[in-house]
């Protein structure tokens, strides 16, 4: 069997991440192995979904600004689900976990957003074609 392509993985990760991160609200209350998934998660994960997965990979300029999106775009995800899940009043850790996790897995299995660094080739320009001389 051949391993995956990376943004596959990559996919798959995202996905899984909050999963993993719902699962480790069942361990004792001040332990970091709680806490710090979650944070991991709901900090970055949700922004690099909408983000990062191309399937064509992205250019380091590229990857560098998705990084530096992912926080912003995530955190505000995050401000969205939890004024939403207050407005009906059915917010719960576990009900803001479930609705950022299952947004992050569908989208996860979408293409990212594109970037503007990875669609004027701002970062890395390309070589200019060398003519031959006749």
């Amino acid at each position: 069997m051949a391993p995956a392509p990376a943004h596959l993985r990559l996919r798959v990760g995202l996905a899984a991440s909050g999963w993993v991160a719902l699962g480790a609200t069942a361990l004792p209350g001040g332990s970091p192995l709680r806490w710090v998934p979650v944070l991991a998660f709901v900090a970055l994960v949700p922004g690099l979904a909408l983000l990062h997965p191309q399937p064509s990979g992205l250019r380091p300029g590229a990857r560098l600004e998705a990084l530096a999106l992912a926080a912003p775009v995530s955190l505000s995800l995050a401000a969205l689900a939890a004024t939403s899940l207050f407005l009906v009043e059915a917010f719960s850790t576990t009900a803001f976990l479930v609705s950022l996790a299952a947004f992050v897995t569908v989208v996860a299995a979408l293409p990212g957003v594109p970037l503007p660094a990875a669609t004027r080739g701002a970062v890395e320009r390309e070589r200019p074609r060398v003519r031959a001389k006749r």
